[in-house]
């Protein structure tokens, strides 16, 4: 079981502290944005620069294994987040509403997905490709989800400008680094913590920015007590819908132990790396603390939560059979 609060966590509230009582603006703002960008194009890079093919292609094979993750990621999810709509909005913010409901329509995490598999004695290759795929689909069925069903709120994006501008900030970069992985995959196998250390910086960047704006907004004064316990209530009960449903899915339609635990790593968790800029792109400014506040709270409880789960299928000790 993790800490309860890790480094990583840590670092997260001093960010969200810092940004309530220093928030930058004019032109620091902007040279913070400019950093950021190139901290998140750096990160894309090295992701692509990280990642198999040979990998990917062991896993590719397992389709249904796929679907089942890619429907429970863009389908499932989202449709739980408009369905519990009526007994969320009286206990959130409107704002907190709509972070939510983004919540739901992002990608698998990568890292943490292939992480929890490999411990749980699960299908590492198929994770691999699967939490992979669900990255590199989220770029363009986020944003048009986003589109679809959150356009009539302020600040969302609209039509393909969204999905062009996380093309060029997202995938570009991530095509690079697997055009680039012949000549510097070596050293990034070997320097696996830059990759974690770019990664967690690219995203206290972008939270610092984005509660700046928020806190100028007045985030705090609009957010009540009860609406922040009331969030953490709603991503404990997302969390355990999605992965008691996975569990019943993947042993339904009849996937082997090791497959059941690729599903249920891969289909039930958000990326904040992935979401985290996809935000800066996708919402106004004033915005986006309220957005990403549900996602980094989710973030953590999933964390702990799947630690927990992957010990917990580990203590097992699975039959040949049931592999």
């Amino acid at each position: 079981m993790p800490k309860l609060l890790d480094a990583f966590t840590l670092s997260l509230l001093a960010t969200v502290a810092l940004a309530s009582v220093l928030p930058c603006s004019g032109d620091v703002a902007a040279a913070f944005n400019l950093v950021t960008n190139l901290a998140i194009a750096l990160l894309f890079f090295l992701h692509g620069a990280k990642l198999s093919r040979e990998a990917v292609l062991a896993g590719a094979a397992h389709w249904r294994l796929h679907l089942l993750v890619l429907g429970c990621t863009f389908l499932l999810f989202p449709a739980l987040g408009l369905a519990l709509q009526p007994a969320l909005q009286p206990l959130l913010t409107p704002e907190l509403y709509l972070g939510v409901l983004y919540l739901c329509m992002l990608p698998s995490t990568v890292q943490s997905s292939i992480a929890f598999t490999s411990m749980a004695q699960g299908n590492v290759p198929a994770a691999i490709c699967s939490a992979t795929a669900s990255n590199i689909l989220g770029i363009f069925i986020t944003p048009l989800l986003v589109s679809l069903l959150v356009v009539k709120h302020h600040g969302a994006g609209q039509g393909w400008g969204p999905v062009l501008d996380i093309v060029m900030q997202l995938l570009l970069p991530f095509v690079a680094g697997q055009i680039a992985r012949r000549w510097i995959g070596g050293w990034v196998d070997r320097n696996k913590g830059l990759l974690r250390y770019v990664d967690q910086g690219s995203i206290l960047l972008v939270v610092y920015t984005a509660f700046s704006a928020a806190v100028i907004s007045g985030l705090w004064r609009q957010t009540p007590p009860q609406a922040l316990a009331a969030l953490l209530l709603v991503n404990l009960v997302l969390l355990g819908l999605l992965l008691a449903i996975t569990m019943l899915l993947s042993r339904k339609l009849g996937f082997s132990r090791a497959d059941q635990i690729t599903i249920v790593f891969c289909g039930s968790k958000k990326s904040l790396a992935s979401g985290v800029p996809m935000a800066k792109v996708l919402f106004a400014a004033p915005m986006l603390g309220s957005i990403v506040l549900p996602l980094m709270l989710f973030h953590q409880i999933q964390l702990m939560a799947c630690a927990a789960l992957a010990q917990r299928y580990r203590r097992q000790q699975p039959t040949a059979e049931s592999r």
